[in-house]
């Protein structure tokens, strides 16, 4: 067709974020000719993105690559890839449970799950975390349906209800709930606690900080106040366990305050840029952190336990989490698919041939 590379995507939408999902076989299997293939389609090296699909906020500079499952009891592995358009670089080190929603229907449509009457229950496996999440999917007919009366905020209309479930999400990357071992820990004369439950987080009264927890996301655009949060969160994932925190986006911080009509409000880091709404791992994380004694959420929020829903304030709404014993946290999304064919890597951007790979 033409001088590029022309790969298979599908571009769709995962509860509060978008970006392209690829099958694994249509990407080179070596690291780091991959990375180079998806910062190319995505415009790495530019602010907006502007020469690929990516853009200028985070949300919408996020990769699904999804394969048969390479574990017993999964039904596809599914690789995140959070990529940073300004700085070129791809990052594999979290999961992104928005995109997750939108897992389940884009492995039934490629035909690597079979769907079942009604709903069909796609097990994925996040190679990511190596964690194991269920997806539940409307299938009317045995084929995936997008319209629905399922709202979330952060999305306008309404669609299919997609239920996440996460199991055991405690330890995603570290192998601990509280991975310094301590539910409160103090950097800088300021009081954290470091949580890992399907994201790493480090959570951070607002108030210790100067804010209210209740702030438009452009409000956090000082750049003395991104300094210290980033130096918090470095030295926090250093604690955590991740002594190259400053070249990763996680540890996420997120700001939290007293609430209402919520059991939180959140303001949530990702990790520079402060997200529009909530990332669905984050949440978990969150909530996971109020019923965790000795935290800074669960002195906020009083004395709670499983089952209980946790309701999270962000900036376009809220996000409910239900907690149940196991433990489960359960977790609706919705997803679209938007666009279907082939973007287009340029070669000079690729170390050696993806034909070749």
């Amino acid at each position: 067709m033409n001088d590029q590379i022309a790969i298979p995507c599908v571009v769709m939408r995962g509860g509060t974020s978008r970006g392209p999902f690829f099958l694994a076989s249509d990407l080179p299997a070596d690291p780091r000719a991959r990375d180079a293939v998806l910062l190319s389609v995505m415009g790495g090296g530019h602010d907006l993105g502007i020469d690929g699909i990516g853009g200028g906020n985070a949300v919408i500079n996020k990769v699904a690559i999804i394969r048969p499952a390479s574990v017993p009891g999964a039904d596809v592995d599914y690789l995140f890839a959070q990529v940073r358009v300004r700085e070129g670089i791809v990052d594999t080190s979290p999961n992104c449970g928005n995109m997750l929603a939108a897992v389940g229907p884009f492995a039934i449509e490629a035909g690597l799950v079979a769907g079942a009457a009604d709903r069909t229950q796609v097990r994925i496996h996040n190679v990511n975390t190596g964690k194991l999440i269920d997806a539940t999917v409307s299938t009317p007919g045995g084929k995936v349906t997008y319209e629905g009366e399922a709202r979330i905020d952060g999305v306008p209309g309404t669609a299919a209800p997609i239920e996440l479930s996460f199991p055991n999400a405690a330890g995603a990357r570290t192998g601990r709930l509280l991975p310094t071992g301590r539910p409160v820990d103090r950097i800088e004369g300021i009081d954290v606690s470091c949580i890992d439950a399907a994201m790493p987080v480090m959570l951070v009264r607002a108030v210790d900080l100067g804010w209210t927890g209740r702030e438009a996301p452009l409000e956090f655009a000082d750049s003395g106040f991104r300094a210290r949060l980033e130096s918090l969160r470095v030295q926090a994932g250093r604690r955590m366990g991740f002594p190259n925190s400053a070249a990763m986006v996680i540890p996420k911080p997120v700001l939290i305050a007293p609430a209402t009509e919520a059991t939180l409000n959140t303001r949530y880091f990702m990790p520079h840029d402060c997200h529009s709404a909530l990332a669905v791992t984050g949440a978990v994380a969150i909530a996971t952190a109020c019923v965790t004694p000795g935290t800074i959420a669960a002195e906020m929020v009083g004395p709670l336990a499983p089952p209980v829903p946790i309701t999270l304030a962000h900036p376009s709404g809220e996000l409910v989490v239900r907690l149940e014993p196991g433990p489960v946290a359960r977790v609706q999304r919705t997803a679209r698919r938007i666009f279907q064919g082939h973007v287009f890597a340029r070669r000079a951007h690729v170390p050696y041939s993806i034909l070749a790979a």
